[in-house]
């Protein structure tokens, strides 16, 4: 992190003797949890409370179609969503704390597969991925919830290339840190679809890939929840302390 110096006297009985102030920039780490489909941001406050602690400023919110626009719910489109997205960040963005070079976001299967759109779109340090789902790039202004759900079955059990998907593409160009986090008995994200992630990334400065055990898709056990806060805290601390030590290097990125 930055530090600003100031040259100070120091008053002492009749003497001045000469010291030096070194503070560190008011500038932070910003941080955006992104919930999933038929989620809230209620299931990210605790999470983020704790990330704020390490010194970050965060950010949580609800997509529409959630909580209090639930009427939107049968009409809301994956455009409307990624909108939802861009919006949250550029608040997050805007606060006076934020350091806009590091910035973190942490999506969650629906939101997940939003948030590496994203990083095409604004400048993002940091992703983290836990079960990003996966949808075809067609249907983009069809309401989410008259997808068809095998097909959504059958395609996330394929392994696609970024030059078949968007999300993936967006992958491949993404320079930043990643975390990918993997429920061991998802019956939503299988296996194939972290392997689909997990291989665009070609260009990321690091890939941490972790498998929740005994973990179903909404972390349902007390013992799942856990274990992903851990992991999760432990990871955005570690890229958090690294980037201070290094006073924050920013990675070269392609945006559009």
């Amino acid at each position: 992190m930055s530090t600003s110096s100031e040259s100070i006297d120091i008053r002492v009985e009749n003497d001045d003797i000469a010291g030096t102030i070194l503070a560190p920039g008011t500038q932070v780490p910003g941080v955006l949890f992104v919930h999933g489909w038929g989620g809230s941001q209620q299931r990210d406050l605790a999470r983020a409370k704790g990330i704020a602690g390490l010194g970050c400023v965060c950010l949580t919110f609800d997509l529409r179609g959630h909580e209090k626009t639930l009427v939107q719910k049968k009409t809301v489109t994956r455009e409307h969503n990624l909108a939802d997205i861009v919006a949250a960040y550029d608040r997050l963005a805007s606060h006076p704390n934020i350091d806009p070079a590091a910035i973190a976001v942490i999506g969650s299967s629906y939101g997940g597969y939003l948030s590496t759109i994203l990083t095409t779109l604004r400048p993002v340090r940091w992703l983290a991925l836990r079960v990003p789902a996966l949808y075809w790039d067609d249907e983009w202004a069809t309401p989410k919830q008259e997808l068809d759900r095998e097909r959504l079955a059958l395609y996330r059990r394929t392994v696609w290339a970024p030059k078949d998907n968007r999300a993936l593409a967006s992958c491949a160009s993404f320079s930043g840190d990643v975390l990918l986090v993997e429920s061991e008995h998802d019956d939503f994200v299988p296996h194939s679809t972290l392997m689909s992630y997990r291989a665009a990334f070609e260009k990321a400065h690091s890939l941490t890939h972790r498998i929740v055990d005994d973990a179903d898709h909404a972390l349902s056990s007390d013992a799942a929840q856990k274990a992903y806060t851990s992991l999760l805290t432990a990871w955005i601390s570690e890229m958090v302390i690294g980037a201070r030590l290094a006073d924050y290097p920013h990675h070269s990125a392609t945006y559009s």
